[in-house]
């Protein structure tokens, strides 16, 4: 069978009789944009990746943070401009497997995993293969019909971007003054493995999902006033920014697994009757041959 490119439901012809090819519709430029962003941020990641290599570390290490923060905010740009897609989600998912996943196991395999020859790149192996396999989990679960309302403010594990970002921390030390000698390489090692662990576990993670929908007015001048001081802190005093980050970011994981067991219990509690609504005589308990009167009260479709 030949392959027909010319849709057969569409009958149009053009001015010499043959018919036509089917035009597709022009894209909205409100669904380029997310996208852009997202292969802005692997061409971030990418180029960390050959900064590394020419032992820019310093480079590399702000191509890995601005790669992060593009990706924080490519999702709620699709959201707000109404420009989600599948072809988006797929290329965000393939961008942060390079990005936080292959990108910073390579980093620090350039920086110092190296010296343990195999054993270090099997680390940088495992790493970057549990960074895919949390991608992946978090593609499966994310339309789990099961899964309840308040679920939704966690991650499963933690997250791939901060968990690129918390793996580097030997090097944030490394530029801090840290000697790079046997006792932080066999860290970062030990370290690497201990991350890419809690990335594939079923560690509860705040997800941050709902910060910043709403900002209430009186809150808009503070909330733009630490946002400058952050940015103004990052770029002034890099690492040690990043070094206090990580301590407290990875401080704050057993937060997220007391706020999770709270929810599940909350949710497990059995819910006390209402006195508007009493208890009635179950459906077996009645007569066989009784008339049930039509329940007019009851909504037709329970969410």
């Amino acid at each position: 069978m030949v392959f027909n490119p010319i849709d057969p439901q569409d009958t149009r012809q053009d001015q010499s009789g043959s018919p036509r090819r089917r035009r597709f519709k022009a894209i909205p430029v409100r669904m380029l944009v997310p996208n852009l962003i997202t292969l802005l941020a692997l061409c971030a990641g990418l180029t960390a990746i050959r900064l590394a290599f020419e032992n820019k570390l310093d480079l590399a290490l702000a191509g890995i943070v601005f790669a992060a923060l593009l990706d924080g905010i490519d999702g709620r740009v699709a959201r707000m401009l109404k420009g989600t897609s599948k072809f988006g989600a797929e290329l965000d998912s393939l961008a942060d497997f390079v990005n936080f996943g292959v990108a910073p196991a390579l980093i620090l395999y350039f920086w110092g995993l190296h010296d343990f020859k195999s054993f270090g790149w099997i680390a940088a192996l495992v790493f970057a293969i549990c960074g895919g396999l949390r991608l992946a989990r978090f593609n499966v679960m994310i339309d789990d019909p099961h899964k309840p309302a308040w679920a939704g403010n966690f991650f499963t594990g933690v997250p791939a971007p901060a968990g690129a970002i918390v793996v580097l921390l030997p090097i944030y030390l490394n530029f801090l003054g840290v000697p790079r000698g046997s006792a932080l390489t066999a860290f970062s090692l030990v370290f690497a493995l201990f991350v890419a662990f809690l990335m594939v576990s079923r560690l509860p993670v705040f997800s941050g999902k709902q910060v910043g929908k709403r900002v209430p007015t009186e809150m808009v001048l503070p909330v733009f006033v630490v946002a400058v001081l952050f940015f103004a802190l990052l770029l002034a005093y890099p690492f040690e920014v990043l070094t206090v980050g990580t301590v407290l970011y990875l401080g704050a994981l057993p937060l997220g697994w007391l706020s999770w067991q709270k929810h599940a219990r909350a949710t497990a509690a059995p819910q006390p009757l209402s006195p508007d609504h009493p208890v009635t005589d179950s459906p077996a308990a009645s007569p066989p041959n009784a008339v049930t009167p039509p329940d007019t009260e009851r909504p037709t479709r329970l969410n």
